[in-house]
């Protein structure tokens, strides 16, 4: 099948330093593609490239005539649009539903009259999320679509783009996500791209077979330089005539081994132990908060034990930073006590990046400044070899944390907490911007910590690997607590987090633009018929009932003197005739499948 979208031959370098050598992508129609590699190998860059909002040094570009492209950037620019439907519209072509963009806004839970300078992160990419989908494109271009967003929405897209028909290239850390959709798999790795035809459940297998078998064939050179290097030195005759061609060979695998971009090494992550907690770490009796008439925690009894790891998950807005504080003595509840064990040292990994100075050197964001030592666990350690074990380069110490990429900040802030000594762990969102490699060395690390954990976090997969059990939110401030993963929650509880219910009203001209939006009304824990599958139930009859009026005029013709008439005309009637039972066929299959699963959500 011909590629609708087509790069190859991609370099391009930054700052002296080659990003991408040889790049190459493609996609087909239809296709479900996980673009995967370590943060800063430069796959945000490759995507821009191929939407064509980055020039490379080289690169030969193929897009399809008539295909039509959607980027969904990181940050997406919201200037000179007064709402967030104004956003989304702007995005539609000539010919497409506007009806589509007002249902998708709605699903995501906005109401469209937000403001765009006002609106959160999670709102932004919400906002944007609608804005590339609504034109249902032939290829969908999407940078980390999952970032911000909660549980209940994370799920409603995953099921949204499964619905659709677009080709789709995605960059993601939710690894549930990019198993889930992806169909093949493109690893960037030291800027040159390998393709695997199958989806990112087996990339991590695949990838470290690559992995070993490099490490062999560098052994191998290695080998072969070394019984080179003995001839050079101990061959009589090495410098005559005929072996300067032997010699060049050697110099040539000098070079080659000199030259060959190893793969990075792995972030060492170590946290800092202190001593023992009790047994009892935290205990909550009748807990009570809230603001207002938001009842964020409503009679909530707990314990938690020496080793206890809990995840804590629900929608946005429900309150889960609150519970955090009530449970570490950061907020006094309303009504019931929290008693928290002895001999505790607490750690806090806040889920803001902006809690750092973007001014602030890198080494001393690690120091403090006016030092080149980091305590680490009550001992010094000298800054760039602390800043090695986090994948920094010596030369970044003098960065500017402003100009890190989120994943580097995501590591730092690791690299911060971690340095000091705890046996309570409390992490907000840690997974954020971490790539792949970062987040296996996280759960090893939490698997072998000894204290208790806290964690609060959107990605399942990561749950899954962590937590001993799971504390969700039910709404109305009711929190309850399951044993084992989140997977292992769904299986007792038969359903995912809701989202926070919320009123669809639009705001009065009372409400002043600046109130908080509502949290998202989209929800995965009872599957709802997707705009398409609506679509396709409303109009399937009236194709079919086109098709078999067509059937018939065909079968009239064909049932005369057609043949002898005019045997080409006959020939191709009774082919459009087949075509035609055949898409009859589909047709009546299809709207069948949909009634069925409208009458089961129904019911």
């Amino acid at each position: 099948m011909a590629p609708l979208l087509h790069l190859r031959d991609v370099a391009l370098t930054f700052g002296g330093q080659p990003l991408l050598e040889a790049a190459e992508i493609s996609v087909s129609a239809g296709e479900r593609v996980s673009l995967v590699g370590r943060n800063g190998s430069g796959k945000s860059t490759l995507l821009k490239i191929a939407a064509g909002l980055v020039e490379p040094d080289h690169a030969e570009r193929f897009v399809q005539p008539g295909a039509t492209i959607r980027y969904l950037p990181q940050e997406p620019d919201f200037t000179g649009y007064k709402t967030s439907l104004a956003y989304v519209e702007a995005g539609l072509g000539p010919g497409d539903d506007a009806y589509r963009a007002q249902y998708l806004v709605t699903e995501l839970g906005l109401t469209g009259e937000e403001d765009p300078a006002t609106m959160s992160g999670g709102e932004s990419r919400r906002a944007a999320l609608a804005r590339v989908l609504a034109p249902e494109p032939d290829i969908l271009l999407l940078d980390e679509p999952t970032n911000h967003l909660d549980l209940p929405v994370i799920e409603w897209l995953e099921q949204e783009l499964k619905s659709l028909r677009s080709a789709m290239v995605l960059i993601s850390h939710d690894r549930r996500f990019l198993t889930s959709l992806s169909r093949a798999t493109v690893w960037l790795d030291r800027g040159v791209t390998r393709r695997m035809e199958k989806g990112f459940g087996d990339f991590e297998a695949w990838r470290d077979e690559v992995l070993a078998q490099e490490e062999l064939d560098r052994h191998k050179l290695d080998r072969k330089i070394a019984r080179e290097e003995d001839w050079l030195r101990y061959g009589v005759s090495a410098r005559r005539t005929r072996n300067q061609r032997r010699l060049g060979e050697l110099f040539a695998l000098r070079d080659q081994r000199r030259t060959a971009r190893v793969a990075t090494g792995n972030v060492r992550l170590e946290a800092s132990e202190a001593q023992t907690s009790g047994k009892l770490v935290i205990e909550a009796v009748d807990v009570a908060k809230a603001y207002g008439d938001n009842v964020v925690v409503k009679n909530l009894s707990l314990r938690v034990a020496r080793g206890d790891r809990i995840g804590i998950v629900g929608p946005n807005g429900a309150g889960k930073t609150t519970l955090i504080n009530l449970l570490t003595g950061g907020l006094q509840p309303d009504s019931g006590t929290v008693k928290l064990g002895t001999s505790l040292e607490m750690m806090t990994l806040d889920q803001r990046r902006e809690s750092l100075d973007p001014a602030t050197p890198l080494g001393d964001a690690l120091t403090g400044g006016g030092s080149d030592q980091v305590m680490v666990g009550g001992q010094p350690r000298h800054v760039i070899s602390y800043m090695k074990d986090f994948l920094f380069q010596p030369l970044q110490r003098g960065t500017a944390v402003g100009a890190l990429s989120g994943g580097e900040r995501g590591r730092l802030m690791l690299a911060r907490a971690l340095a000091k000594p705890s046996n309570l762990l409390v992490l907000d969102e840690p997974t954020n911007d971490l790539d792949l490699e970062t987040l296996d060395l996280l759960q090893e690390l939490l698997a072998d910590y000894q204290g208790t954990v806290l964690l609060v976090s959107h990605d399942r997969d990561f749950l899954d690997r962590v937590v001993s059990a799971v504390l969700i939110s039910d709404g109305d401030g009711v929190w309850t607590e399951y044993a084992g993963g989140y997977s292992d929650m769904l299986t007792q509880r038969g359903r995912g987090v809701g989202a926070k219910a919320r009123a669809v009203e639009k705001p009065s001209a009372a409400t002043p633009k600046s109130a908080p939006s509502a949290a998202p009304a989209a929800s995965s824990a009872k599957r709802k018929l997707s705009f398409n599958e609506k679509h396709a139930l409303e109009t399937l009859p009236k194709k079919i009932e086109a098709l078999q009026a067509e059937a018939a005029k065909l079968n009239a013709a064909v049932a005369g003197d057609l043949y002898t008439r005019d045997p080409k005309l006959f020939a191709k009637a009774t082919a459009r005739l087949e075509e035609v039972a055949r898409e009859i066929g589909d047709a009546e299959e299809r709207w069948l499948e949909l009634e069925m699963l409208r009458e089961e959500i129904g019911a």
